[in-house]
């Protein structure tokens, strides 16, 4: 499932290609992945354009020159490709926005979505989501604040967006190793040592930030000539790579915590 690296890495690279081009045709193939009548989803975009793109955890928001947003999960399998009707990818597609001649294809949204919401929606929507990890205000301080009085593993931790937001499964374990904490340590050991929670803070930001300068794990590029998207993917130290050698020499672990799979190294990890 697209994380914060992937989704920054698509808003970054959409900001520089999309804004204020007029949609000059909308095509949906899957009505359960919008939020009202196709009639009405193509009539509200036709003509219009995207002002500003904004990122919120997981979720992409196209700000509309209307003043609407387009919301976007990618929920599990999610991908996006911009190109024109002859770069079509060869992968079923179920929205198309066509800005003037170049397409931005939805692809993969079986569980993902594309709504349009009013502003005022969209900040309900969004109300329940955790504060971003890489926010300029996200201090030590405030980033102990949110674990204090939580019990728990760190795995799931980690992936509870009402916690942080943007986290899911591969960075929770990425940042999990450069902790040097097992996925299944016990939150509220980890609060109980400034230093070990200190760890934790910096882990965090450090993976993250190096994710998405590398373009996150996304296996395809955005768009021809792309060679961003998609760099993190190799580099990813435990993540799914069960039986094969850490950096730390250890052999990866992998394991079922609360329903979720987590890899770790037993050499460079241990419960906090």
């Amino acid at each position: 499932m697209p994380e914060l690296p992937e989704m920054e890495n698509y808003r970054t690279l959409l900001s520089k290609q999309i804004l204020d081009i007029p949609i000059t045709g909308v095509t949906v193939n899957r009505v359960k992945s919008i939020n009202t009548e196709v009639e009405t989803f193509e009539k509200q975009l036709l003509g219009t354009t995207v002002v500003y793109m904004e990122r919120r955890g997981k979720h992409l928001i196209f700000h509309m020159n209307t003043g609407g947003r387009l919301v976007l999960h990618l929920m599990l399998g999610g991908l996006l490709y911009l190109g024109t009707e002859e770069q079509r990818p060869d992968r079923t597609v179920q929205i198309e926005l066509d800005f003037s001649g170049v397409k931005l294809y939805f692809i993969g949204l079986r569980l993902g979505y594309l709504h349009l919401l009013t502003a005022k929606e969209t900040e309900e929507a969004m109300s329940d989501l955790g504060p971003d990890p890489l926010d300029r205000r996200m201090t030590l301080e405030k980033f102990t604040a949110r674990l204090k009085g939580r019990r728990g593993i760190l795995k799931t931790t980690l992936v509870n967006q009402h916690v942080f937001s943007g986290i899911g499964n591969c960075y929770s374990d990425e940042i999990a190793f450069i902790a040097g904490f097992t996925p299944g340590s016990k939150v509220q050991n980890i609060v109980q040592s400034p230093e070990k929670v200190e760890k934790l803070y910096h882990a965090t930001q450090s993976v993250l930030r190096e994710a998405t300068a590398e373009g996150g794990y996304m296996e395809m590029p955005l768009m021809e000539g792309d060679t961003l998207t998609g760099g993190f993917d190799h580099q990813c130290r435990v993540y799914d790579r069960e039986g094969e050698e850490s950096p730390s020499g250890g052999k990866i672990v992998r394991v079922e915590l609360a329903g979720k799979k987590a890899f770790y190294c037993p050499v460079q990890q241990h419960d906090a």
